[in-house]
């Protein structure tokens, strides 16, 4: 019998992929089915479905998109973060998300789904990993996911779903540990 828990709106997940068929976008949704199935309600956010400005400290911080990001990361426990690998760093989309949201995200526990279109650029997001931990005292969860197109089926078809029974397994094992973490950091006061 599965143990009830009771954080709901405490994690949340963001897409940060801009592509019409994301891979990122599909990590992201099953990480959610994952969280239910452990008994959170986790909202995820699609960055495709925003138009946040460019960061330019001024008025990207005002913008009605920027506040509504900015507010769910603030409110939030926990953010997974769905994030596709360009060239050996995060997109552009993630960095401007991280320059946006700023001080919202001091504090927060964070996860890492990532695509890219090889094997050999798994350590890329320690970039923006270390600005997290650094900048903003974020506890980075100590397992993340990182998949390539040989793990989709049907890849960048609107039916494009999950084949890979590890990238499966992954996405439960941060799953699990997100949820786990978040219980045993409630209620914790960082000064």
């Amino acid at each position: 019998m599965r143990k009830s828990v009771k954080i709901t709106g405490k994690i949340i997940v963001i897409s940060c992929s801009l592509h019409p068929q994301s891979r990122s976008f599909v990590l992201a949704r099953d990480m959610v089915t994952n969280l239910q199935v452990l008994g959170v309600e986790a909202p995820l956010y699609d960055l495709r479905d925003y138009q946040l400005p460019f960061c330019d400290d001024g008025l990207a911080y005002d913008h009605p998109d920027t506040q509504t990001i900015v507010g769910a990361i603030a409110a939030a426990q926990t953010v997974i973060l769905a994030l596709p690998i360009y060239n050996f760093d995060v997109n552009a989309a993630a960095k401007n998300l991280l320059e946006l949201a700023g001080d919202a995200w001091n504090h927060k526990l964070v996860g890492f789904l990532c695509t890219a279109g090889g094997r050999n650029s798994y350590m890329s997001v320690m970039g923006i990993a270390n600005s997290l931990m650094l900048d903003f005292r974020c506890i980075i969860i100590p397992r993340f996911v990182y998949a390539v197109g040989a793990d989709f089926g049907d890849d960048r078809q609107p039916t494009m779903h999950i084949t890979s029974q590890t990238i499966k397994d992954r996405l439960h094992q941060l799953a699990t540990a997100g949820v786990q973490l978040t219980q045993a950091l409630d209620g914790i006061v960082v000064v």
